[in-house]
């Protein structure tokens, strides 16, 4: 019987196919041909072989590791040892383009290989990386779905297709809430908060979704209705297809004091004829909205993260609103039930919308005698004198003998400077230097939901529509590199502690010579 071969190691070197890669560069920009180049033309050649070269670059650095072998036994979750070891590949879709991964796996009957070397480079379950998904979260949080998959093919080497796309923006978002409530439980009140107000503001705004997507209330209502015309609703009729989202915005500010006088000529874009100082800014500023949430979750995060803020209550709390009755119904219960102080005010924007509209019924709209009635009220409202003013155009349309219908507009109005009284003492608010406009969470309103979401003939899935939102809140608020690290660290509990007894994954040892390759 012969003898059996002896196998014949030669040395290999895993990074050699890069390195020539790199060298014909130079050649490549010496030859006739890269002369004639136009400057853009060479910038994308070089821009795409650059891709490939760092493709090679990544692929030999995970050549030179598939050898590794587990520095101890592999335990699973049930106790069970996993000793037989087969080698196993799968394929890595990366920013530089596809790669393959090989390694140890260790398994036993029946059972799945456990991989601890994607444990150690924390791979995903799916073939996507987490830079892949990084640059898909970042850039669907911009644009549509179909948009950020012809992004991603034209701009880097990843090929993901727009469900995988619409998947992966799901499985982004997912540590949102964890990320927030983490951050507050291991750091209590060590969040900066430099201004001496403490903002926390809310609103709401509609989103399409599909119907089945709807609150019960609502979708109850479009099956109900039966629509005059096929082709657009009629006077009175409503769609019936949106959901309401939550918008909610906590932050400090320091004091900026005016007086009515200024207020009313900074609100009519006239010239202040005293001076004032730079407005301040915003300090600490987050924002974020909900459709999945109920208001009072989302207001209760926004208290919590308010008492982060300032947790001994040395700050003057504010909230700014439009007047929403379950709105401040649930700031008034928070601000009891957390034991804070809390100012309401109510948006004068919306304020000076209804005496817009009181005006109407008085002067002719576009004409200098309209915006003269409207101003000079709204200086009245500015100087706490919400009373008088609703009194005084009731009066106004009795004496003009208008009918019902006719003055509608201004028995509204009246109604609304009435019911909100206590919320409109401007003169007071101004004096110590409050902020009395919701331009801050108008802004998020806009940003979060109308920029991206509220496009013409878009309609969401909702949990498509909430993952696009807290992406768009984490950018917003500077939060996004830290939380895409939170969201990594969860993603290896996820995916690889939770595999092995105790969450403990064997480190893993590399062969002494990572580059030798056994030949026959």
């Amino acid at each position: 019987m012969s003898a059996q071969p002896a196998l014949k190691v030669t040395q290999v070197d895993v990074f050699a196919e890069a390195r020539d890669d790199f060298a014909s560069l130079p050649q490549l920009l010496c030859t006739a041909e890269a002369q004639r180049m136009s400057h853009s033309d060479m910038e994308r050649q070089l821009g795409e072989r650059g891709r490939e070269l760092m493709r090679k670059l990544y692929q030999a650095w995970l050549d030179q590791q598939a050898g590794a072998a587990a520095d101890g036994p592999v335990v699973d979750t049930d106790g069970q040892e996993r000793s037989d070891e087969r080698h196993h590949e799968r394929d890595l879709e990366t920013t530089f383009g596809t790669v393959r991964v090989g390694r140890t796996g260790y398994g036993t009957a029946g059972q799945a290989s456990l991989h601890p070397l994607d444990a150690q480079l924390n791979l995903p379950e799916e073939k996507y990386s987490l830079e892949v998904r990084r640059r898909v979260a970042e850039e669907a949080s911009k644009s549509a779905f179909e948009e950020v998959a012809e992004t991603l093919a034209r701009h880097t080497g990843a090929h993901v297709p727009k469900r995988q796309v619409e998947e992966l923006v799901c499985r982004a978002a997912q540590d949102f809430d964890d990320f927030y409530q983490t951050r507050r439980q291991e750091a209590p009140g060590s969040h900066p908060a430099a201004g001496a107000l403490l903002v926390v503001t809310c609103d709401g705004k509609g989103v399409v979704l599909h119907r089945e997507d709807l609150r019960e209330v609502t979708r109850q209502a479009a099956e109900r209705q039966q629509p005059k015309l096929h082709t657009r609703l009629t006077q009175g009729e409503k769609a019936h297809r949106k959901r309401m989202a939550t918008v909610a915005a906590v932050y400090t500010i320091q004091p900026f004091q005016r007086t009515p006088e200024q207020m009313l000529q900074i609100l009519a874009r006239q010239p202040v004829e005293l001076a004032l100082p730079p407005r301040p800014r915003p300090q600490e500023k987050r924002v974020w909205a909900s459709l999945e949430q109920e208001p009072g979750q989302v207001l209760e995060e926004a208290f919590e993260d308010a008492v982060d803020r300032d947790p001994h209550a040395d700050k003057a709390w504010v909230s700014v609103v439009d007047g929403n009755e379950t709105q401040l119904a649930l700031l008034e219960d928070l601000a009891t039930a957390h034991g804070r102080q809390l100012t309401v005010i109510l948006d004068i924007y919306h304020v000076m919308e209804y005496l817009w509209q009181a005006g109407h019924v008085f002067h002719a709209k576009g004409t200098p005698e309209l915006e003269a009635w409207v101003l000079e009220r709204l200086g009245r409202l500015l100087r706490g004198e919400a009373s008088q003013v609703a009194a005084g155009m009731r009066r106004s349309a009795t004496k003009r003998g208008l009918a019902k219908k006719k003055r509608k507009a201004v028995d509204v109005c009246a109604r609304y400077l009435l019911k909100y009284k206590p919320y409109l003492r401007y003169h007071e608010y101004l004096a110590v230097g409050m902020p009395i406009g919701s331009g801050v969470v108008e802004g998020a309103c806009r940003h979060l939901i109308n920029d991206r979401l509220g496009k013409t003939g878009a309609r969401w899935r909702l949990t498509g529509a909430e993952a696009v939102l807290r992406l768009r809140a984490l950018r917003a608020s500077g939060d996004f590199d830290e939380y895409w690290h939170f969201h990594e660290a969860r993603e290896y509990e996820r995916t690889h502690q939770a595999r092995y007894a105790g969450g403990h994954v064997p480190s893993m040892t590399t062969a002494k010579s990572p580059n030798l390759k056994v030949v026959q």
